[in-house]
Order: C-alpha cells, then structure tokens, then sequence
C-alpha cells in the first residue's frame, strides 16, 4: 500500500507538517484579530455592503453560510459568502476576510485573467483528480509505464490548479488593503497591522497547498521512474 511506502512519508512529511504549521498560524491571527474591535463598528456585511457600492458592484449579493471560515465568493452566482462570525463580527479579523472575498467579486468583475484561468481549470482538475489515481494504480499494478505516466499527467492538474490559485489570492488580498484604505474603513496602524496578519495567514494555507500538491506529484514520478527502471 502506498500510505505505509517509506518513501511517500519520506516525501510527504514536510508537507503535513507545514500544512499544520500554517493551520495553527492561522487560527492563530484569526483568534487573535478576532478579539480587536474595528474602530468603525461595522460587520463584515455592513464593510461588505459598503465596498460593494464604492466598487459599483451592484450584481453581487451577500449571503451568510454556515460554518468558520467558510467565507468565499461564488462568481457562477455572484454570490458573497460569508460566515457567521464574518458576518456579523465586528473585529479587525472580520473586515479583513469580507474585505478579502469582495477582492475576488471585483477580479471577476474585472474580467482577471487568472481567476478565469483558475475557473476553467476546475472541471479539468475534478477529472484529473478521480481518474489520475485510476489511471497511476493501474499502471504501477500492471507493469503498464505510459499509462501511469498519463494518469501523473492528469494528477498534475491539481497542482496547476494550486499554482495558479496562489497569485488570485494574493491578489485579492492587495484589493482588499487598498479597498479598506481607500474607503476609510481601516483609519489606525494597529488596524493595518491586524488586517495584514489575518491575510498573510491566510496566503500561506494555498502556499502550503501548492507545496503539498507538487510533493504528490514529485512521490509518483519517483514511483514511476522507479518501476520502469526495475522492469
């Protein structure tokens, strides 16, 4: 079985563990920024609500969603998701993730090149995702070198799809500061401060997510390569 390979733990290690790093991290500036009030007073809907209308975009609706940190924006939909404590909080941590997903609601109103490039990616990565396994197993099982060589290929997808994820979030954390900034929401340096680590928390999720993603890729290839070279 391929989870008790020595070499996949060998491989795969870094990557659990820095994942759990940054998750830690990120409950962390979440917690942490959770517990500051902005000095505006307002929810993440009510900053929502007003960027949505300094940015003109009157398509986009707000709509609450269960869960922590479920927050997202759905642009089939033009829908803003935000979590309850999102939502209704009123911390610095709350105006930086609102603020956040309204960056991804002016991307796509924008027409940004790589938030399109990452929508169209989806339906290769669900087929990539769930026939690369197939395809990769069964080539290692059957002694069959191409065939799992294109199952890695369509596997690949997935780290594509974190590649290019990487710059649409940064990006959309950049709106979201020059968003609070331009519309006098966030006013002090302690604001700043708090809004900077929450989204640059919150950028290390996907950078551990593409380091995650790679080190698969990396574990089969070897796998691969290893098989060829026995046969």
């Amino acid at each position: 079985m391929f989870f008790f390979d020595p070499l996949y733990l060998l491989i795969m290690a870094p990557a659990f563990l820095i994942m759990l790093a940054t998750q830690w991290y990120v409950n962390s500036a979440y917690n942490r920024w959770s517990k500051v009030q902005a000095r505006s007073g307002m929810t993440g809907a009510q900053v929502a609500q007003r960027l949505i209308e300094a940015g003109g975009l009157y398509d986009v609706d707000i709509e609450m969603v269960g869960g922590r940190l479920s927050d997202h924006y759905d642009p089939r939909n033009k829908k803003l998701r935000l979590s309850q404590g999102v939502a209704q909080g009123t911390s610095v941590a709350a105006t930086a993730i609102a603020a956040h997903e309204l960056g991804h609601a002016m991307q796509d109103s924008q027409g940004y090149a790589p938030l399109r490039f990452r929508a169209g990616l989806v339906p290769v990565v669900n087929i990539g995702s769930s026939i690369g396994w197939i395809l990769i197993f069964g080539g290692l099982f059957f002694g069959w070198t191409n065939l799992a060589w294109a199952g890695l290929a369509f596997f690949s997808a997935g780290a594509v799809f974190a590649l290019v994820t990487l710059p649409v979030e940064l990006n959309a954390s950049a709106r979201a500061r020059r968003l609070l900034s331009n519309a006098g929401i966030i006013t002090s340096g302690e604001e700043e401060r708090g809004v900077s680590n929450v989204l640059n928390a919150a950028a290390l999720t996907y950078v551990a997510a593409l380091i995650s993603s790679l080190l698969q890729v990396l574990y089969f290839a070897l796998r691969i390569a290893g098989g060829s070279r026995r046969r």
